[in-house]
């Protein structure tokens, strides 16, 4: 149990981390009325409507848009052992969509780097070495800091 304890834990701390780096645009940041308008969404259903990465906050309508949703799935990554620890299988597949979904829609200057921690913590689900290795906080450091630059 001591060796499932510390990469949970590990995964906690990136998903404070994560959650507090974005809270809202930056000031330079172009408002939100800049970009084509779109159906507001509480849940990303606008997905259907944008292209991945059609923009320049990817495929999201703006930067606040793009800073909530991938500050929500880098942390979502980030916890996906504790949701495999937990057993719900159908859970966990939709929580995995939605990390790749979000990887195909961030803006290009994040595309490679979300698509590496994407790769990067669903294999951790098979082997927890990712995160006792720094191979997850490796992935995510370039995430974190797009987040801490573009969203702060």
């Amino acid at each position: 149990m001591k060796n499932l304890a510390r990469p949970l834990t590990a995964a906690a701390l990136f998903a404070v981390a994560a959650l507090t780096a974005c809270s809202a645009p930056t000031a330079g940041s172009a408002p939100s009325s800049a970009a084509p308008s779109a159906p507001a969404s509480s849940s990303g259903s606008a997905s259907a409507t944008a292209s991945p990465s059609s923009g320049p906050f990817g495929g999201y309508a703006s930067a606040a848009e793009a800073c909530a949703a991938i500050s929500e799935q880098a942390t979502g990554a980030s916890l996906l052992p504790m949701s495999a620890a937990q057993g719900k299988t159908a859970e966990l597949e939709q929580k995995k969509a939605e990390l790749s979904e979000t990887a195909q829609r961030v803006p290009d200057a994040l595309k490679a780097d979300f698509a590496k921690l994407n790769e990067v913590a669903v294999a951790g689900l098979k082997d927890q070495t990712v995160y006792s290795s720094g191979q997850f906080q490796n992935a995510m450091a370039p995430v974190t800091k797009w987040l801490a630059a573009n969203c702060s």
